[in-house]
C-alpha cells in the first residue's frame, strides 16, 4: 500500500485504526492494561523491530511502521491530546481541595526524586545539563498506568488513592515548566558558567511571557466562543470548538517558539476553569482511550529493545535503581503526610516507574541536542521497562498495604447535594443548603444563566442533566441526594429515567408540574415527587382555612393528611 500524495500517511493511519479496533476489545476482554498493550504493539511493529522488514514480502512489510514522518505525525497528535486531557483534570478547585498533598507531598516528591536521580547520573559521568534534565524527567510517574491500576482495584476514593492522585497532579503540572527549562538550556547550550544561568533565566522569562499572553488571549477568545455557540446546543459545533481550541492554542505556542504540547495543555487548563468542563470531558471521552493508545503506541515505536540485549545488566540495574529510589522517596513522603507505613510503601511502589511525560521530555531534549541519541534511547528503554513491571509492583504493594495499619481518612471533602436545573427553584434550594453549611453542585443547560451565576461564585456547571455520565462527573453516585428542579416536564422525565438506569440506588427528589406528571415521575423511578400545583394549592388552602377561623393545629393536620394521601397515590382534597 502506497501513500497517495494528495492524502499523505494514509497507510500509517489505516494501520493504527485497524490495530486499535482489534486491540481495545481484546485487551478489555483479557483484562490487560491497555496502556501496556499499545506500548508492546508499538515496540513490536516499530522501526526497531518489524519496521526493519521493509524489504520483506509486501504482506509482511505492510504490518510494520518504518521510521519516517508518518510515525512522527501520529506521535505529535497523540502528545497534543494527552496534554489537553491532562489540562482538563487540573482544575483550581481540585488543586485547592488537595493542596496539602499536591503542594506539599507532590512538590517534595518531584524535587527530592529529581535531585537524587540527577546526582546519581552526574556521579556516573553525565554532564550537568543532561543529568538535570533526566533527573527531572525520571522523577515523573505514569498517570495513565497508575490511575488505571487504581481504578481496576476501586481504590481511587481511598486515602492512598487520593494521596497518589495528588502527587500525580503535581507531576502533570510540572511538565510545563520542565519543557520550558529544556528549551532554555538548549538556548544557552553554547555558553558557559554564569552566561548559561543568565541565558536560561532570559529564555525562561520569554517563555513564561509567551505563555501568559497565550493564556490571556485564549481565555478571552475560547470562553466567548463557547458561550456564544453553546446556546445553539449543536454537538458537532461543540466538538469543532474543542478541536479549534486545542490546535489553535498549540499553533500559538509554536509561533512563540514553544512546544506544541504546551499550547494543548493551556487549552485544557482554560476549559477546565469554565462551566463547560464536564461537557467537554463527555465529548472527548469516546476518543480518550483511542488517543491514549495512539500516544503509547508511537512511544513504543521509539523503544530499541536491542539495547537490553547488548547491555542487559546495565538496563536491569537502571530500572531497578529508578524504581527503588523513587519508591523510597515517595514512601517516606506519604508516611510523613499521615498514611500508615504499609499504605505508604504501597504508594511508593505505585509511583516508582517512569512516566509518559518522560518520553515527551526526553524526545524534546534529544531534538534540542541536550542528550546524546544513545543516552536518550537508553533512558527511553528504562522508562518503558519500568512501566511493564508496575503491575507486579502494584501487587507487591497491595500485600504490604493490607498488612499495615488502618487507613487514614481521605484528604478530600464529602460529596454534596446535586441540583439538576438551577432556575428560580434550584437557586432557592441552593441558598437554603448554603445557609445550613451543606455543600452542593448544580447543573444547568442555559449557558447564559450559568455564566452569570458562576461570575457570582456559585458552583454551577453547564450541561444536560439527562446525561447520566455528566452526573457521574460531578460525583452524583456518591451524593446524599439528587434534586431535579427543571420546569420542563419532558426533560425532567428523561433525566429521571437516565439517572435511575445509571444510578439505581440514588435518592432522587423531583419537582413535578402537576399530579399527572408526578405519577409519571414515580413510575420512572423518582424517590420523592413534589408537584407544584399540590403545594401551591395546599399553602393557599391553609391561609384560607386560618382566615375563616380553623385552628392552626387542625390546619396542619389537614395539610399533613393531604400530603400523605398524595404520597400513597390516593385522591386528595377529601373531607377531614
Amino acid at each position: 500500500m502506497h501513500d497517495d500524495p494528495a492524502f499523505p500517511f494514509m497507510r500509517e493511519m489505516l494501520l493504527f485504526l485497524i490495530l486499535a479496533g482489534i486491540l481495545v476489545p481484546t485487551l478489555q476482554r483479557l483484562r490487560v492494561n491497555q496502556v501496556l498493550g499499545f506500548f508492546v504493539v508499538g515496540a513490536v511493529l516499530g522501526p526497531f523491530a518489524a519496521g526493519r522488514l521493509s524489504g520483506a514480502p509486501p504482506w509482511l512489510a505492510a504490518l510494520a511502521f518504518p521510521s519516517g514522518p508518518g510515525v512522527s505525525l501520529l506521535a505529535e497528535i497523540g502528545v497534543l491530546f494527552l496534554m489537553f486531557s491532562v489540562g482538563l483534570e487540573l482544575t483550581a478547585d481540585r488543586l485547592w481541595a488537595m493542596r496539602r498533598w499536591v503542594l506539599g507531598v507532590g512538590s517534595a516528591q518531584v524535587a527530592l526524586s529529581a535531585c537524587a536521580i540527577g546526582a546519581a547520573l552526574f556521579a556516573w559521568g553525565l554532564p550537568g545539563a543532561a543529568a538535570t534534565i533526566l533527573g527531572l524527567a525520571l522523577a515523573l510517574s505514569s498517570t495513565a498506568v497508575v490511575m488505571q491500576l487504581m481504578s481496576q482495584r476501586h481504590m481511587t476514593g481511598s486515602a492512598l488513592g487520593q494521596a497518589v492522585f495528588a502527587v500525580l497532579m503535581l507531576q502533570d503540572l510540572a511538565v510545563a515548566p520542565l519543557m520550558i527549562l529544556v528549551g532554555a538550556l538548549a538556548y544557552g547550550a553554547d555558553a558557559s558558567g554564569g552566561e548559561v544561568a543568565l541565558q536560561v533565566l532570559a529564555a525562561s522569562g520569554r517563555a513564561a511571557l509567551a505563555l501568559a499572553v497565550i493564556w490571556l488571549a485564549g481565555r478571552t477568545i475560547v470562553q466567548r466562543l463557547f458561550r456564544l455557540f453553546a446556546r445553539e446546543r449543536q454537538p458537532d459545533a461543540f466538538m469543532a470548538l474543542i478541536l479549534l481550541a486545542t490546535f489553535g492554542l498549540a499553533a500559538m505556542a509554536a509561533a512563540a517558539g514553544l512546544p506544541l504540547a504546551l499550547g494543548a495543555l493551556v487549552a485544557g487548563l482554560l476549559l477546565a476553569e469554565t462551566e463547560f468542563r464536564h461537557e467537554v470531558e463527555l465529548m472527548v471521552e469516546p476518543f480518550r482511550g483511542l488517543l491514549m493508545g495512539l500516544f503509547f503506541m508511537t512511544v513504543g515505536m521509539t523503544i530499541d529493545v536491542r539495547l537490553a540485549l547488548v547491555e542487559p545488566l546495565l538496563v536491569a540495574g537502571a530500572v531497578a535503581g529508578l524504581v527503588l529510589l523513587k519508591g523510597a522517596v515517595a514512601s517516606l513522603l506519604l508516611r510523613a503526610g499521615g498514611l500508615p507505613w504499609g499504605r505508604a510503601a504501597e504508594g511508593g511502589l505505585l509511583l516508582g516507574q517512569g512516566g509518559e511525560f518522560a518520553f515527551v521530555v526526553i524526545a524534546y531534549a534529544s531534538k534540542a541536542q541536550l542528550l546524546e541519541p544513545s543516552l536518550g534511547a537508553l533512558a527511553t528503554l528504562v522508562v518503558g521497562l519500568s512501566l511493564f513491571v508496575t503491575p507486579a509492583l502494584a501487587l507487591l504493594g497491595r500485600s504490604l498495604g493490607e498488612r499495615g495499619e488502618r487507613e487514614a481518612p481521605p484528604p478530600t471533602t464529602d460529596t454534596g447535594v446535586v441540583i439538576a436545573g438551577f432556575g428560580r427553584v434550584g437557586q432557592q434550594l441552593g441558598k437554603l443548603l448554603a445557609s445550613q453549611g451543606i455543600a452542593y453542585v448544580a447543573i444547568e443547560a442555559d449557558a447564559a444563566l450559568v455564566a452569570r451565576l458562576r461570575a457570582d461564585g456559585l458552583p454551577v456547571w453547564y450541561g444536560n442533566a439527562a446525561r447520566a455520565e455528566l452526573l457521574r462527573k460531578v460525583r452524583a453516585d456518591a451524593a446524599p441526594a439528587i434534586v431535579l428542579t427543571m420546569d420542563q416536564p419532558a426533560a425532567a422525565l428523561l433525566a429521571v429515567r437516565g439517572i435511575r438506569r445509571a444510578l439505581p440506588h440514588a435518592r432522587l427528589f423531583v419537582r413535578a408540574r402537576d399530579e399527572a406528571h408526578a405519577h409519571a415521575l414515580r413510575i420512572a423511578g423518582a424517590s420523592v415527587v413534589v408537584p407544584e400545583t399540590l403545594e401551591a394549592s395546599l399553602q393557599l388552602s391553609a391561609f384560607v382555612l386560618e382566615a375563616v377561623g380553623v385552628e392552626e393545629r387542625l390546619v396542619e393536620e389537614i395539610l399533613a393528611r393531604e400530603r400523605d394521601l398524595f404520597a400513597a397515590g390516593l385522591p386528595v382534597s377529601g373531607p377531614p
